[in-house]
């Protein structure tokens, strides 16, 4: 094991930490703004919003998010229409490309993980609610959506370390995140070994930062139930 080596590659590994970081935040605030009306639309929403969500949740959940990449990235070029959009500067490059599936797919997972949490909030309280004479938007404001989030937050704190874990897929696009400075650096030494495993405590760092700020967001709710 070479230890030198793996010193010497952490300032470049430590570029490809803010691609991996502006992916994972972005895709991950784009997301939950897909997946809770995904998730309305799952509990409340008429037939046809029913089943448009479901069948997003269905599709993102039950194929590869390797295969979601490729799809928008070589996929949607095969199409004129695509090409001639004024989408086409976005859509042809990379980084945007993987943001778009990243965002797609964990909008389904996190719509699944916020409909968990919305029906785990005891019914009566929605009826006693609803007999004070609140609206629905209220109900949702003050009464439901507090409880959903203290219920979902555990799993989706699991999410966001997939997420995270789930970025180095970006480097198949030719984005120079970790894992694709990573792999710049084991064709140029030949040590994959060393790069790799400096690769892997990067991202054990973050998963574990990450961990740790879940954990405290669910004791800061907790004692403000309490």
């Amino acid at each position: 094991m070479n230890v030198s080596l793996m010193i010497e590659s952490l300032p470049a590994l430590l570029q490809g930490v803010w691609v991996t970081l502006e992916l994972v935040v972005a895709a991950l605030l784009i997301g939950f703004c897909i997946a809770l009306p995904t998730a309305l639309a799952r509990l409340h929403g008429n037939a046809l919003l029913r089943s448009i969500a479901v069948s997003y949740i269905f599709f993102f959940r039950g194929t590869p998010l390797l295969v979601q990449i490729f799809l928008v990235y070589y996929g949607l070029s095969q199409f004129d229409f695509v090409r001639e959009s004024a989408l086409w500067p976005i859509l042809r490059q990379p980084y945007w490309c993987a943001l778009i599936a990243f965002s797609l797919n964990t909008g389904a997972y996190t719509a699944e993980v916020i409909r968990g949490g919305i029906q785990a909030v005891p019914s009566g309280q929605i009826e006693a609610a609803r007999a004070c004479g609140m609206t629905p938007t209220t109900t949702f404001v003050r009464i439901v959506w507090p409880q959903a989030l203290r219920h979902s937050l555990p799993a989706y704190g699991n999410e966001m370390i997939l997420m995270v874990k789930a970025s180095s897929l970006a480097s198949t696009v030719t984005l120079l995140d970790i894992t694709g400075v990573a792999r710049n650096l084991v064709a140029e030494t030949y040590m994959p070994i060393e790069i790799l495993s400096m690769a892997a405590l990067i991202y054990l760092a973050m998963t574990f930062t990450l961990g740790q700020g879940v954990l405290a967001m669910e004791r800061r709710l907790a004692a403000g139930r309490s």
